[in-house]
């Protein structure tokens, strides 16, 4: 009886399910950290939404940092009674040693918008000669370091994050940073210290997103931090394999030194409205 006192005074209110729901300061909030369905029972408006792409897989080597998923925050849609296909990208895989690059991440979707997966990070002798440049995406991978030549960082997708960093050929190896969704990767400042990842950005809820990921060290300077949001720090030598990017935040991968680069994070799509 209450309930349905409540209905008739605010119309406005949307009864829909799909996700993991929960209610918090005066919203409703359907949170997808795997694909499904969104569906609404009644037509609405007000209605938010966040969709974040996995995180780019860091390069190998002298890997750089892999990119952040892309970052699309939607405000004011109006929705009608329907159901709504989901879809939430993984992160994709870290380059392997010796091996592999590392694997762009996939593209999440919802409510009609599409956000690209984060560009790979460039790695080190893994497959020819263009393998230290940084792959495109959401964010850009951040360039790697070969010991001749300028790994550039890859392209970012223009609203949805920034570029990966520029990786300066040394002998001592350092990478630079993946894109995150709010700041370019750093390129590494010298043939020593790697770049950090970019930042991401907070969405409603208060947490941050689409962090890029750092690059390796150098012989002996320091690791590129991932970026705010979820990115994974690099590692130098000795150091293991880069960190992975923190899973539903999109952050990219951190890259390695002389071992296999970090996978992305997977990514997330929430909607929220008032109740």
């Amino acid at each position: 009886m209450i309930e349905s006192k409540l209905r008739a005074a605010n119309s406005s209110v949307i009864y829909a399910s799909g996700g993991i729901e929960s209610k918090a300061g005066g919203y409703k909030y359907h949170t997808f950290t795997s694909s499904g369905a969104f569906l609404v029972t009644k037509d609405t408006s007000a209605v938010e939404c966040l969709i974040v792409a996995g995180g780019g897989g860091a390069g190998a080597g002298h890997g750089g940092g892999g990119g952040a998923g892309g970052y699309i925050a939607l405000s004011g849609l109006s929705l009608s009674v329907a159901s709504f296909s989901i879809v939430v990208g993984n992160g994709g895989s870290g380059g392997v040693y010796n091996s592999s690059l590392g694997l762009q991440g996939g593209s999440s979707s919802g409510l009609g918008s599409t956000a690209l997966g984060g560009g790979y990070g460039g790695g080190h002798n893994m497959i020819g000669t263009n393998d230290k440049n940084g792959g495109s995406g959401g964010s850009g991978g951040g360039g790697g370091n070969t010991g001749y030549g300028t790994g550039a960082g890859g392209s970012g997708t223009a609203g949805q994050g920034f570029d990966g960093g520029t990786g300066s050929g040394g002998s001592n190896w350092a990478s630079a940073g993946g894109g995150g969704a709010s700041a370019v990767g750093q390129n590494n400042s010298n043939n020593n210290d790697a770049g950090d990842g970019g930042a991401g950005i907070a969405w409603l809820n208060g947490i941050t997103y689409a962090g890029g990921g750092g690059g390796c060290g150098g012989n002996a300077g320091g690791v590129g931090s991932g970026g705010v949001g979820g990115g994974g720090s690099g590692t130098h030598e000795g150091g293991g394999a880069g960190a992975t990017g923190t899973i539903n935040t999109g952050g990219g991968g951190g890259g390695a030194r002389n071992s296999h680069g970090g996978s992305g994070g997977s990514g997330i799509v929430i909607i929220r409205y008032p109740i």
